[in-house]
């Protein structure tokens, strides 16, 4: 050994200093070199081989294409879900605010002023992102849009049940029923 060897080796750290990593939890992977074989290759051989890196190429592909295949589920459901948490949270801030609305109509028929004004304002704002008033009179009953509290006999030429009024005003919000409208009921 010369000097210069004597120098690399002692300032060379010790093997305890280059253990960082867990070596239990390491999984390791033998390649054999084709390099090191004794016998030259032949051309079957590096065909072989390069069948193999393409095959696993290939399974590798197909993997990351049903990863992101479920990703792109997973992203779908996620917003489908999303949407549906905003327009259930949207429902029930109307139905919450249907007391409030109640109680306007009930100020306006009393001939309390400006009540009709806030409660316009309050019914345009509730319109406009999705809100349905149900208080048709003169209407084919519905029960899933009414609720019959009152019933009267009908004309003899009436074939089916009418709202003949409104007791209670009903309201809808995109097409789902907050609160059946009560009525009275004809026929």
């Amino acid at each position: 050994m010369t000097e210069a060897d004597e120098t690399d080796s002692s300032s060379a750290p010790a093997d305890e200093d280059l253990d960082l990593v867990d070596t239990d939890q390491v999984e390791t992977t033998l390649v054999e070199d084709p390099l090191e074989d004794s016998e030259p290759l032949t051309a079957d051989d590096l065909v072989a081989a390069l069948e193999a890196v393409n095959t696993e190429r290939d399974q590798h592909f197909d993997h990351l294409q049903r990863v992101s295949a479920e990703f792109a589920n997973f992203r779908k459901q996620t917003e489908k879900r999303n949407a549906e948490l905003a327009a259930q949270a949207g429902a029930r801030l109307a139905e919450a605010l249907l007391p409030v609305l109640d109680a306007c109509d009930a100020a306006a028929q009393q001939g309390v002023e400006g009540v009709a004004q806030i409660s316009g304002q309050l019914m345009g704002v509730l319109e406009r992102q999705g809100l349905e008033v149900i208080a048709e009179e003169s209407a084919a009953f519905d029960p899933n849009r009414h609720e019959a509290a009152i019933s009267e006999p009908g004309d003899d030429s009436q074939t089916e049940p009418i709202v003949a009024e409104i007791l209670r005003t009903g309201y809808a919000w995109n097409g789902r029923v907050l609160r059946a409208a009560m009525v009275k009921v004809k026929g």
